[in-house]
């Protein structure tokens, strides 16, 4: 999954739900995806309705979160973290956990500094900088 569509990447969050639910084999992807869906509880009756879910839009602007993008970005902060890429993340980010002792805590930390990174790189229209990154993570770690 290098570059899903909107629609696939929802479909990869309701399949790994399902076949956790049905107690089928998960790839590790999808075991990957299943740690982020069971730390967030809020999310799995969202799961269980494809019909109402699968093309709801949400907006930022009115409050919403949406759930997808937020389980998306938990999983690719594991993948950094697993890689420590951008080099040095996993540093971070045991710094971070080391002061707060909570890991879920910490990724949303993480996740709030991503956030900033892109937003900053769509909005002077360059390219991702882990310089912001850092930045905003070291704020954090102060």
């Amino acid at each position: 999954m290098f570059n899903p569509s909107r629609e696939q990447a929802r479909q990869f969050f309701f399949d790994t739900w399902q076949k956790y639910r049905e107690r089928e084999m998960l790839s590790a992807m999808e075991g990957m995806a299943l740690e982020v869906i069971l730390q967030h509880p809020e999310y799995h009756t969202l799961l269980d309705d494809i019909e109402h879910y699968q093309d709801k839009d949400y907006l930022p602007e009115m409050g919403d979160t949406n759930p997808f993008l937020h389980m998306s970005m938990h999983i690719a902060i594991r993948e950094q973290l697993s890689i420590d890429q951008p080099a040095g993340i996993r540093q971070r980010f045991e710094r971070l956990l080391t002061k707060t002792g909570d890991e879920h805590a910490v990724m949303h930390q993480v996740m709030e500094c991503l956030a900033e990174m892109i937003w900053q790189a769509q909005r002077s229209r360059s390219a991702l900088d882990a310089t912001v990154y850092f930045e905003c993570l070291d704020r954090w770690g102060n």
